[in-house]
């Protein structure tokens, strides 16, 4: 796994709080299975795409960005900025996703800390998988179209087993015994020669997707189904908990 890295700018107040507040218990709590992580760029605008299995696996990706000397940026959905809570995220750094509006601000926010040299991480199906079995279903277009927008580089990231810590879509954690965090990095990706076009992007996010899915069968040991799960074909919302759908 390599050496860990020093963050290469010095972080904020919010950012730094929320270091002395979880790390300690991340490393204590959680086993950690990283593959290739020194794949992340050590500095240098760049998107990680990482597949979604449950509400607490931001906390152990950022586990691993931070061990790796990168503050990381994530687009989240606007109803987590609301209140002391959204003052906080806003402060660290995060930016909300208004789905209502086609998440255009976000994307250009994002754009902006891309291009300013930060670390934009993006749920590339856009909520927790709702694959019965945990894959990774059909997948949104925003980590693709930031990538054509910026030419940054997009650092493919398959993971497993945060959901056993917090099952997906559930609020009742299972902290003992500790449960191994497997996360596996993948090669950057340049996607510059794909046009920035409706047909450029649906290509970027296939191939992207494709590198995810096949990082996570590597985690697994076992080979994807055929055909992504889609959660609209099957009369859920593409968003939210599928239970209240």
């Amino acid at each position: 796994m390599g050496k860990f890295r020093k963050l290469n700018r010095r972080p904020n107040w919010a950012w730094s709080f929320a270091v002395a507040i979880l790390l300690v218990p991340l490393r204590t709590l959680t086993k950690r299975d990283w593959r290739n992580a020194d794949r992340i760029p050590a500095d240098g605008g760049a998107i990680i795409a990482i597949n979604h299995v449950s509400h607490v696996d931001p906390l152990t990706a950022a586990h691993l960005t931070y061990e790796w000397g990168r503050q990381s940026h994530y687009l989240a959905k606007a109803a987590l900025f609301r209140g002391r809570l959204g003052t906080f995220l806003r402060a660290a750094g995060q930016i909300p996703v208004d789905r209502s509006s086609g998440g255009a601000d976000a994307l250009s926010e994002a754009i902006a800390a891309v291009n300013a040299g930060e670390l934009v991480v993006v749920y590339i199906e856009g909520s927790i998988t709702k694959d019965p079995t945990g894959w990774p279903m059909v997948p949104k277009t925003g980590a693709a179209r930031l990538a054509l927008a910026t030419g940054a580089p997009v650092i493919p990231v398959g993971q497993w087993g945060a959901q056993e810590i917090l099952p997906a879509y559930s609020n009742k954690p299972k902290l003992f015994p500790r449960k191994t965090v497997h996360i596996n990095v993948g090669e950057p990706m340049n996607l510059a020669g794909i046009a920035d076009d409706a047909e450029g992007v649906h290509r970027a996010t296939d191939l992207i997707m494709g590198e995810i899915v096949a990082l996570v069968e590597d985690l697994r040991g076992e080979k994807a189904p055929a055909e992504r799960f889609d959660p609209i074909a099957h009369g859920m919302r593409a968003t939210g908990n599928p239970n209240k759908d």
